[in-house]
């Protein structure tokens, strides 16, 4: 997430809180001043979180001060409440810049500290008139409500925590249970086609050698051993799924990983000549190896299906989304920035009756039959997307080429 995502967060946090409306008319009503706010205050900004304005300063939710006109960003660094209860009387602050540029006379500002000790922002108000600040009652109520503050921003930041724990645990079920529905299926029916045949050319081996046919014998050996290593490279397949988990994420610079995939491919016997199209990509946290894998396999998906008649022709792009956009596709995004990555080709496409399972391990189309394909590719994309939080899917049209559209984490923080 971005620093202005952050700040958008405090300020939807602030605005949660229930009392916050009346505990801004209450220090209005108390100490007679007409203007009173939640600030969020950083190292270079200061922004209104809630408002309530009755002497028409001109700020509302969202709205910004430059920092160096505030007292707040003295605060800020000295962690302590300033209160003055008239400008023009006050041996420190008479002087002072911002109640020139605000015309003022009365103020306080109290700051606001996390359960963490963190610095958040001030509760203040302001009057252009002198008030009676600078005693025990204003002071007490004031951090009061600071407190008050405080405990709902860390209670809402506990809920929206929980609430991503559980968000996430229901993607890893989900996900846990999408593994578990396709190795039920691989063994049932996928494991089960080479072990058929490796009986009925056994069974059939045994008659060929009982009536001494050497020639049939030799064709059903040959026979046996080419189901017997398909059920190898199948079991070696789902081995290799199986261990797509390793989590040794560091800076990953996809522009170079795309281009070396790509020198990969075009070195390879019978590479067909394709014309690839990047844009610049961020470097974002990864597992270099399964990104290397997941380019290798879509680029190679994009080569293989290309139409006879032209050659393929690749385009990658990317952009940087905001994270509302992000939650509606991926409920768990919490705290990261994300890339959209789009890969369109212009090959042979894909029927949209098969769209739904081409994710799934060994689920092959009647293309990759036609080219020997495994069916694994496309799995091993999904299972490495998934690996980093992020997700693959893709839109397609026979003889219009595919669409990939996969959304990833920049950073893991």
């Amino acid at each position: 997430m971005n620093f202005d995502s952050y700040l958008s967060r405090d300020i939807e946090n602030v605005r949660q809180i229930p009392i916050v409306s009346t505990m801004l008319e209450v220090v209005c009503r108390t100490t007679g001043m007409g203007f009173a706010a939640i600030a969020r205050v950083t190292e270079d900004r200061w922004i209104v979180c809630s408002v309530r304005d009755e002497i028409s300063f001109g700020l509302d939710i969202g709205g910004e001060l430059p920092i160096e006109t505030t007292i707040c960003n003295e605060i800020r660094d000295a962690r302590k409440a300033v209160i003055i209860d008239n400008v023009s009387q006050d041996p420190i602050y008479c002087h002072h810049h911002t109640p020139k540029i605000y015309g003022f006379q009365s103020y306080i500002s109290v700051p606001i500290f996390l359960k963490n000790g963190e610095f958040f922002g001030t509760l203040c108000a302001i009057d252009p008139k002198p008030a009676v600040l600078n005693n025990a009652q204003t002071i007490g109520m004031f951090k009061l409500f600071t407190d008050l503050i405080s405990y709902h921003l860390n209670s809402i930041d506990i809920l929206d925590k929980n609430n991503a724990s559980v968000l996430e645990i229901n993607r890893r079920l989900t996900e846990s249970n999408d593994e578990n529905r396709q190795y039920q299926h691989i063994s049932s029916h996928n494991l089960q086609e080479p072990l058929r045949k490796i009986r009925m050319f056994s069974s059939l081996l045994t008659e060929a050698a009982e009536i001494q046919d050497m020639e049939k014998v030799k064709n059903l050996a040959l026979k046996i051993n080419v189901s017997a290593q398909k059920f190898s490279m199948m079991i070696k397949d789902l081995s290799d799924f199986s261990g797509l988990n390793d989590t040794s994420f560091q800076s990953v610079d996809l522009n170079r990983i795309i281009s070396d995939v790509c020198a990969q491919l075009n070195s390879e016997p019978d590479a067909k000549k394709v014309e690839t199209n990047v844009s610049e990509i961020p470097v974002i946290e990864a597992v270099p190896f399964q990104m290397e894998q997941l380019f290798y396999h879509l680029i190679h998906n994009s080569i293989k299906f290309a139409k006879k008649d032209s050659a393929p022709v690749i385009d990658i792009r990317a952009r940087l989304i905001p994270l509302d956009e992000v939650i509606r596709l991926i409920p768990t995004a919490r705290g990261f920035e994300y890339i959209e990555i789009l890969m369109q080709d212009n090959g042979i496409g894909i029927e949209q009756s098969q769209l739904e399972n081409i994710f799934d391990m060994f689920s092959q189309l009647p293309s990759d039959l036609k080219l020997k394909g495994r069916g694994v590719g496309l799995s091993y994309c999904r299972k490495i997307i998934r690996n980093h939080q992020g997700i693959i899917t893709a839109q397609s049209e026979s003889g219009k080429g595919t669409r990939i559209q996969i959304i990833l984490p920049v950073s893991r923080y």
